[in-house]
C-alpha cells in the first residue's frame, strides 16, 4: 500500500465516507432542493392547491395584459387591423376556455388538451389574438409529462394543424416559414421539457425503489445473520449441556443402584457427576463470555479437538458403557475448526447412545485421516434386552441434523442407522481437501 496519495502530498486518505462522498451543494441549491420538497409533500396534501396556483399564474402574466391594454404601445398596426377587438367580456369567456382545462391537465391531461384545442380553435375561427393562447403548449407539457406515451404523436400532429392555420394568418407581416418554424420550435420546447421532466422522475422512483430493496435485503441479510447465529449457538448448548446432562443421569442412576451394593462405588458416580458438571459449567461460561465479547474471552480454556477424545471416552466409560477408542492418521495437525467438529459429532454420538442404548453397551470409536478425508465411526452394541436402539428417535431431536451440518461446514457428510448385529452406527466423513484460498 502507497504512505501518499497521488498527489503527493503524503496525507493519507480519511474514511470512504469522506473522502468519496460528493462534495456539499450550493447554499442556494439546497434552499431551492428543501422548497421543491415541500411543495411536493403539500401537493400530495392538497393537489388541487397547485393546479389552481398554475392557472392563476397564466391568467396574471398571459390574460391581465389582453383585459387592460396600453393603448401607447398595442403592437403592430398590422397585428391591429388583421385581429379583432372583442369586449372584455367576450375575452374573459374566451380565456376561461383556454385556462379553466388546465384544472385537470394532470388527472386527465388528454382531455385537457381536448378542450384547449376547441377554445382555441373557437378563438382564432373568430380572428382574436390572444396572449393566452399559450395554454395550448402548457397543454401538450402535461400530456407529455403525465399522459400515456401512446398520445402524445397524436397531441403534437394536432398541435401542428392547430398551428399551421396560425402562421398562414399572421404572414401579411411575418413571413410564413418563419412564423411556422417558431411556433413549431416552441411545440418541440414543450415536448422536449415534458420528457426531460418524466424521464428524471423515472430515474429519481427508480432510485428510490432500488434503495428500499436494498434496505429491504440489509434487513434480511440482518435477520438471517442472527438465526444463523441462533442456530450455532443453539447447537453449541444443545452439544454441551445435552451430552454432559445424558453423563449425569447415567452416572447418577448408576450412583443410586451402587448405593446398597457397593457404597464405594456410589462415592465415585458422585465424584464423576461432579466432574461432569463442572465440565459443562466450564464450557458454557466459555460460550457465553464469547458472546458478551468480553476482553478476557481469549483467555478462557481452547475449544476442545481429538486430543480430547480420550478424556471422554473415559468419562463416558465411568458412566457404564464399554468404550474402545482407536484411530489413524496425523490428526493432532489438522485445522482446529476440524478437530472441533470431529469432537462434537463423537460426543453427540456418544450422547445417543446414552440415551437409547443406556450404560449396558459397547462402544467402538474410530477415527482416520488418510490426507484428504478424515473419517468418523461410532457404532454401539445396543441394549442387552433389545434388539435395536428405536429407530425413529434419533431423528426427532436436533443431534442428528446438528451434525449433519457440522459435517456440512467442510463439504461432509454424516450417515446413521442401525446395524445388523442390533446397534447404531453413526458414520461421517469430512473433506479435508484445501481450496484455493487455502482453508478447507
Amino acid at each position: 500500500m502507497r504512505g501518499d496519495d497521488e498527489t503527493g502530498s503524503g496525507v493519507l486518505p480519511g474514511p470512504a465516507s469522506s473522502w468519496a462522498a460528493a462534495p456539499p451543494a450550493h447554499p442556494l441549491v439546497t434552499r431551492l432542493t428543501r422548497l421543491g420538497q415541500s411543495v411536493r409533500q403539500a401537493d400530495r396534501r392538497h393537489p388541487w392547491v397547485l393546479d389552481l396556483a398554475v392557472v392563476a399564474a397564466l391568467f396574471v402574466m398571459f390574460c391581465l395584459p389582453d383585459l387592460v391594454p396600453d393603448h401607447d404601445d398595442g403592437g403592430p398596426e398590422e397585428l391591429l387591423l388583421t385581429f379583432r377587438q372583442l369586449p372584455p367580456v367576450g375575452t374573459v369567456a374566451l380565456q376561461a376556455g383556454l385556462l379553466l382545462p388546465l384544472l385537470w391537465r394532470r388527472r386527465a391531461p388528454s382531455v385537457a388538451l381536448a378542450l384547449t384545442a376547441v377554445a382555441f380553435l373557437v378563438q382564432w375561427s373568430l380572428g382574436v389574438f390572444l396572449r393566452a393562447d399559450v395554454a395550448l403548449l402548457v397543454a401538450l407539457y402535461s400530456v407529455t409529462l403525465h399522459g400515456r406515451l401512446k398520445h402524445l404523436p397524436w397531441a403534437c400532429a394536432a398541435e401542428i394543424a392547430l398551428l399551421i392555420p396560425v402562421a398562414a394568418r399572421v404572414s401579411g407581416f411575418v413571413s410564413f416559414w418563419e412564423a411556422l418554424f417558431f411556433l413549431l420550435t416552441t411545440i418541440t420546447a414543450a415536448v422536449a421539457l415534458g420528457l426531460a421532466v418524466r424521464i428524471r422522475r423515472a430515474q429519481l422512483t427508480s432510485l428510490r425503489d432500488h434503495a428500499t430493496r436494498l434496505e429491504i435485503e440489509r434487513d434480511q441479510r440482518s435477520r438471517l445473520a442472527a438465526a444463523t447465529e441462533r442456530v450455532r449457538v443453539a447447537r453449541e448448548m444443545h452439544d454441551i449441556v445435552g451430552h454432559n446432562l445424558s453423563v449425569i443421569i447415567t452416572l447418577a442412576d448408576g450412583g443410586v443402584y451402587a448405593a446398597d451394593v457397593a457404597p464405594e462405588r456410589s462415592k465415585e458416580a458422585l465424584r464423576l457427576v461432579g466432574d461432569a458438571g463442572r465440565q459443562a459449567l466450564g464450557e458454557l461460561r466459555r460460550m457465553l463470555g464469547v458472546l458478551r465479547e468480553k476482553a478476557d474471552a481469549p483467555e478462557l480454556d481452547p475449544q476442545p479437538g481429538i486430543a480430547d477424545l480420550g478424556a471422554l471416552c473415559a468419562r463416558i466409560r465411568a458412566a457404564g458403557p464399554e468404550v474402545v477408542y482407536r484411530s489413524g492418521g496425523e490428526l493432532d495437525t489438522l485445522d482446529r475448526g476440524v478437530q472441533l467438529m470431529a469432537y462434537r459429532i463423537v460426543q453427540e454420538a456418544f450422547t445417543n447412545t446414552l440415551n437409547h442404548a443406556g450404560p449396558r453397551t459397547r462402544i467402538d470409536v474410530l477415527i482416520a485421516a488418510d490426507g484428504r478425508e478424515l473419517r468418523i465411526r461410532v457404532r454401539d452394541s445396543g441394549r442387552g434386552d433389545s434388539p435395536a436402539h428405536p429407530e425413529v428417535q434419533p431423528e426427532k431431536g436436533n443431534g442428528l441434523a446438528g451434525m449433519r451440518e457440522r459435517a456440512a461446514l467442510y463439504g461432509g457428510t454424516v450417515d446413521a442407522g442401525p446395524t445388523p448385529g442390533g446397534g447404531w452406527v453413526v458414520m461421517a466423513v469430512l473433506d479435508l481437501a484445501p481450496l484455493p484460498g487455502g482453508t478447507p
